[in-house]
């Protein structure tokens, strides 16, 4: 069985920061980010915990596929998506954590 995956994107407070990452359970990856689990990572370094997007796909490598694309862009063009989904860069975890 084929499993999906998803694409997000965290930030930090500031929303200085602009992290995307790539599973196949957002919920416990977005546990994870939250509670420094790795303290050497990236999302640790920069306290990028908030949620501000994420794509779901049907399967992983369709997401991972999505990831180097997106991986690839400059930062304005990744606003511009944040923006069209979550103008006001609200953290999604609330939605995430209902799932």
């Amino acid at each position: 069985m084929e499993r999906g995956g998803v694409i997000y994107m965290l930030t930090n407070v500031n929303r200085t920061v602009l992290y995307i990452g790539v599973t196949s359970d957002l919920y416990t990856r977005l546990v994870e980010h939250r509670e420094k689990r790795y303290a050497n990572s990236f999302t640790s370094q920069y306290n990028s915990c908030l949620c501000v997007y994420y794509e779901s796909f049907s399967t992983i490598e369709e997401a991972i596929d999505r990831e180097k694309q997106l991986k690839k862009w400059n930062r304005a063009k990744k606003e511009i998506l944040i923006n069209k989904l979550n103008p006001q860069w609200n953290d999604l975890w609330e939605v995430v954590k209902e799932w």
